[in-house]
C-alpha cells in the first residue's frame, strides 16, 4: 500500500493564500449517552490527556470510565444544548465567521476544526491545502499546555503524514499574556460592573491539570497565573479580591490547587456575600463553564451561605476579542501576507 496519497488538484494562486485553522476542544454530537461514548473514548485515549501506562489505562477506560461515564456526562451535557447543538461549536463557528468580516484580506482562508469529534482536523486541513500553500494553525488556548496545544500540533502533523506536498506551517503557541486578550477580559468584567455592581470577590478559574504534569515541566500552571495577575492589574483589583483557582479536576490523583467549587463554598461559609466568577483559560463557552460554573458552583455557593453568584461569560465573538484575535494572527503572519 501506497504511503502517500494523490495530491489533490492545487487552485490558481494557492501559493500565495494563507489558510489560518481554528481549534478548539471539541463537542460530542449530542447529548446523549451514545454520542458520548466514542466521543471520550476518542479524548481520553489521547497520551497527551492521560499520561498512564497504555495497557493498564485501557483496562481502566473500557471496563470502568465507557461503561459508565457517558450517561452521566449526557445529563449534563442536556443541561446546556441548545437549539442549535453544542455550545462550544456555536461559539467556534461564529469566531470563524468573525474573523473573516474582520479580516479584509482575499489571500487569507478562515476555517475551524475540533481536536475531539467533528469537524475533524484532518477533514478540515484536506479541505485547505487545495487552496492554500502556507498554514497557520491557531489552538484557541490562551496558555500553552501539553494536554491541549500540543495535542493539536500532534493531529496536524498526523493529518500531514500522507501528504506529499506539505505546506508552510506556523502555530500560535499562546497568547496567555497578549495585551489585547487581557483588555477584552478587562472590557468584559468592567461591562458586568457597570451593569450589575461590583462583587465582593473575583474567582478567576481555569482548567485545572495534573499535578504531576507541572511538576515535569508543564508551563499551563506558570502561564494560568501570569493571565490572572495581569487582569488583576488591569482590574486594579487589590490581592485579597481576587482568588486564582482550578477546575475540572477529574481522576483521584492531585491537580492544581486551589479547587474552584470548594474554594467558592469556603468564601460563602467565610461570609462573602457576592461573587464572581471569569473562566479566562476558555476562549468561548462550553460544558465546563456553563454546567460546571455557572450552575454546579452557583448551587453550591449559594447552599453554603452565599447570596449572589454571577458567572461572567466567556470572550466568545465579544468584538474587542475578536480584534485581539486578528492581531494575534496578523502577527504570525509577518511576511506571508
Amino acid at each position: 500500500m501506497a504511503l502517500f496519497r494523490p495530491e489533490p488538484p492545487h487552485l490558481p494562486g494557492r501559493e500565495r493564500r494563507v489558510g489560518v485553522l481554528l481549534v478548539n476542544l471539541g463537542s460530542p454530537a449530542a447529548p446523549t449517552a451514545a454520542a458520548l461514548r466514542p466521543w471520550l473514548r476518542q479524548f481520553l485515549s489521547d497520551p497527551r490527556v492521560v499520561e498512564l501506562p497504555r495497557p493498564w489505562w485501557w483496562f481502566i477506560l473500557n471496563g470502568l470510565i465507557l461503561p459508565t461515564r457517558p450517561a452521566r456526562s449526557a445529563r449534563k451535557y442536556a443541561q446546556i444544548w441548545t437549539d442549535e447543538g453544542s455550545p462550544l461549536i456555536g461559539h467556534t463557528r461564529r469566531q470563524a465567521e468573525a474573523l473573516r468580516a474582520a479580516i479584509k484580506d482575499e489571500n487569507i482562508d478562515i476555517a475551524w476544526a475540533m481536536r475531539y469529534g467533528a469537524p475533524d482536523i484532518a477533514a478540515t486541513l484536506d479541505a485547505l491545502r487545495a487552496r492554500c500553500g502556507r498554514l497557520l494553525v491557531v489552538p484557541l488556548y490562551p496558555q500553552f499546555a501539553a494536554s491541549t496545544t500540543a495535542s493539536t500540533m500532534d493531529a496536524v502533523a498526523r493529518a500531514m503524514m500522507s501528504w506529499r506536498d506539505l505546506p508552510a506551517l506556523r502555530y500560535v503557541r499562546d497568547f496567555h499574556d497578549d495585551p489585547g486578550y487581557i483588555a477584552a477580559l478587562a472590557a468584559r468584567v468592567r461591562a458586568h460592573w457597570c451593569a450589575h455592581g461590583q462583587g465582593d470577590c473575583l474567582v478567576m478559574s481555569f482548567h485545572g491539570l495534573p499535578q504531576d504534569a507541572a511538576e515535569r515541566g508543564d508551563p499551563y500552571p506558570a502561564e494560568c497565573r501570569a493571565s490572572a495577575r495581569l487582569l488583576q492589574d488591569a482590574l486594579e483589583l487589590a490581592d485579597d479580591r481576587v482568588k486564582v483557582t482550578f477546575q475540572s479536576r477529574f481522576g483521584r490523583s492531585a491537580w492544581l490547587q486551589p479547587y474552584t467549587q470548594p474554594t467558592i463554598e469556603a468564601l460563602a461559609m467565610a461570609g462573602t456575600r457576592r461573587v464572581e466568577v471569569i473562566c479566562p483559560g476558555f476562549a468561548a463557552d462550553c460544558l465546563e463553564t456553563l454546567e460546571e460554573i455557572a450552575m454546579t458552583c452557583r448551587d453550591a455557593f449559594i447552599h453554603h451561605g452565599g447570596e449572589t453568584f454571577h458567572a461572567l461569560a466567556c470572550l466568545n465573538t465579544d468584538p474587542a476579542w475578536i480584534d485581539a484575535l486578528a492581531g494575534i494572527i496578523d502577527r504570525h503572519l509577518a511576511g506571508w501576507v
